[in-house]
């Protein structure tokens, strides 16, 4: 039996016990090879988090002035010294400031998450530089700017990162996925891939559907203990409808000449974000959405399967090329 088996809370720290956590569940995660793990823990990186959300809510005359120097970019340059301290003081605000308290009291989880994201990116990116700050913010539910990723500073909106169901929020639930705390490293290896793709060679479905799966197989790749559902922003019964009928979304795309359709219907039935998907038959409430960026996510893992390739350079190739290389057949 391995000694870590009988560590206690008195031979190490809360925020050790973090870190080991994490460690060995990327020890014990089949998403990489044992060298690359080691490899990749050994990245020296650290995530110098400032929560400007506190900082914030409990500026003065004095503090909002440095705040205002060091945060330019946060804070709204039309707006006073005065007007920013009365914009926290304000009932909605004080609300989700204490919501987002009481839900992120500790911030040591989210750390190591980020540490490990930002490992694996150095990894799979040399030329990634890991961000100085990270800053967490309370964005007022701003369904459109949740997180970001640059070279420089990552920014999260830890308000809309509540959970599934929360009060604050009024989206429909399949959109309210994207609202678990789990879904902040999701977000930002989108934003992540966002920035570096490269535009499509032509408007295909399957080059779309290809396109949106380099995405998901990004994330396989660089945030290794996140489960395939949360990859998706799915249910654990989504998923599985997708891998149940795998083999029924695959024939209906190619029975129907669907692949090199180039009709932009295709993307709202099936890429975008959506309560399900549309196949315009008796089974659609049942589907999830977006299952044609699964099915593309599963044409990816068939290609590097099939091709020995780095991450960065299967990223970078022609989405119709990458297909006829896979040599994808769905499971029966």
């Amino acid at each position: 039996m391995h000694s870590y088996y009988f560590y206690t809370s008195n031979d190490i720290t809360m925020k050790n016990w973090v870190t080991f956590v994490f460690l060995f569940l990327l020890l014990s995660s089949c998403g990489d090879e044992p060298k690359i793990k080691e490899e990749v823990i050994n990245i020296p990186c650290e995530v110098n988090l400032v929560r400007f959300d506190q900082l914030f809510f409990n500026a003065d005359e004095n503090s909002i002035k440095e705040l205002r120097k060091e945060y330019s970019y946060l804070l709204s340059p039309t707006m006073s010294d005065e007007q920013l301290i009365q914009s926290v003081r304000t009932p909605l605000y004080k609300e989700l400031y204490a919501e987002v308290q009481q839900q992120y009291a500790e911030d040591d989880d989210l750390k190591s998450e980020l540490k490990l994201l930002y490992q694996h990116l150095k990894f799979y990116f040399p030329n990634f530089s890991i961000p100085q700050k990270t800053i967490t913010v309370i964005s007022e539910i701003d369904y459109e700017h949740k997180s970001f990723l640059t070279d420089s500073v990552t920014v999260v909106a830890l308000d809309m990162y509540l959970g599934k169901g929360h009060r604050f929020y009024e989206s429909p639930d399949y959109v309210q996925l994207g609202f678990e705390k789990e879904q902040i490293v999701q977000d930002l290896v989108d934003d992540f891939y966002y920035r570096i793709k490269k535009g499509l060679s032509d408007k295909s479905f399957v080059s779309q559907m290809v396109n949106a799966g380099k995405g998901v197989y990004l994330k396989e790749k660089v945030l290794p203990l996140s489960t395939d559902a949360q990859k998706m922003c799915y249910t654990q019964e989504q998923l599985e409808w997708c891998e149940v009928n795998e083999e029924y979304i695959w024939r209906y795309f190619v029975e129907r000449k669907l692949l090199y359709d180039t009709d932009r219907e295709l993307t709202r039935r099936f890429i975008d974000v959506a309560p399900f998907s549309k196949f315009y038959l008796e089974l659609d409430n049942e589907s999830p959405g977006r299952v044609g960026v699964w099915l593309g996510w599963k044409i990816v893992q068939s290609f590097m399967k099939a091709n020995d390739v780095s991450l960065e350079t299967m990223l970078k190739m022609d989405e119709k090329e990458l297909f006829l290389q896979s040599k994808y057949k769905p499971k029966k």
